[in-house]
């Protein structure tokens, strides 16, 4: 499933710019290629967070990987917990926040562009192409050789620290390494099997972050699908305890927060683009269901 062309037409943020949203007037120290590529440890980061991490798109593909403690991350409207040895990965254009990371956290971040392997005997598709980079694919890898990994991190963040745009080669040269060990050690069959209500429920959601601006009802969805508008909201409701139609509300919502902070659209022109609703109907159901009315939620700093 590819990122509708619609979707594509909101702005994602460079590094430099979702910095404001991660740590608002403190600025971290980054190297020359930092729009490009970047690492960094968790430990250095966690005291400076504005947590929660609004939603946001972000231009790079990243990956955090934890060596101790725990983090609460999002992909679109499904949370994920990160444990110990867990890697969590998202590609760009993908919606995203942090709710929580706990004062203990360890571990690494790192963002790049796939472009930067343009130059090198590695096609940019075998990194894309990773399963947990995939925009529907499971993002998180729990990590079985933890050594391997770590090892590998700590060699790349160590040359990035060297700030020698020159050496990018190694650079690259690692974290290709890295994504090697990490496909070795993805493994299907030692995933939790999932019921045909859940799995369906996640392609629901998947198609919800891909289509949100083509697809305005339950019942195209459901087309979609393949199944009937009552299998669905079955499903979902069984899975998650809501209506396939209050999934679909909480998408809006999520999008219309990222437009609302990532551009200067108009209330109208959102509200437009969300469901050519009323501006003030959108008006009303954004306040409903966040408590507070667009324009503050644009100006509130966090």
């Amino acid at each position: 499933m590819k990122l509708s062309s619609v979707q594509s037409h909101i702005p994602s943020l460079k590094p430099s710019q979702f910095d404001d949203y991660l740590f608002g007037n403190w600025k971290p120290e980054v190297a020359q290629l930092y729009d490009q590529f970047h690492i960094e440890k968790v430990e250095y980061y966690k005291p400076h967070l504005k947590l929660p991490l609004q939603p946001h798109r972000r231009l790079v593909y990243f990956f955090i990987y934890l060596t101790k403690g725990k983090a609460i991350r999002s992909k679109g409207l499904t949370q994920y917990v990160l444990e110990p040895h867990h890697l969590f990965a998202l590609p760009a254009d993908q919606i995203t926040s942090l709710e929580y990371i706990s004062e203990d956290a360890e571990g690494f971040y790192c963002h790049f562009l796939p472009e930067i392997f343009n130059q090198s005997l590695t096609p940019t598709d075998f990194i894309t192409d990773l399963p947990f980079f995939q925009f529907t694919g499971n993002p998180i890898v729990q990590v079985t050789d933890d050594k391997a990994v770590v090892a590998l991190l700590e060699l790349l963040w160590e040359e990035y620290k060297k700030n020698q745009p020159e050496r990018i080669s190694l650079l690259k040269m690692y974290l290709l390494s890295i994504f090697v060990e990490l496909s070795l050690q993805v493994n299907p069959q030692g995933m939790k099997p999932q019921n045909a209500a859940t799995q369906l429920t996640q392609r629901y959601k998947d198609a919800l972050s891909s289509f949100i601006y083509e697809k305005k009802t339950v019942q195209e969805y459901a087309d979609y699908l393949a199944v009937s508008p009552n299998h669905l909201h079955k499903s979902v409701k069984a899975t998650t305890g809501k209506s396939a139609h209050e999934l679909l509300e909480e998408m809006r919502i999520l999008e219309a927060k990222v437009m609302l902070k990532q551009t200067s659209m108009s209330i109208g022109e959102i509200a437009f683009k969300l469901g050519k609703l009323d501006p003030s109907d959108f008006c009303r159901f954004f306040k409903s269901k966040t408590q507070m009315t667009p324009n503050r939620f644009r100006k509130n700093e966090n």
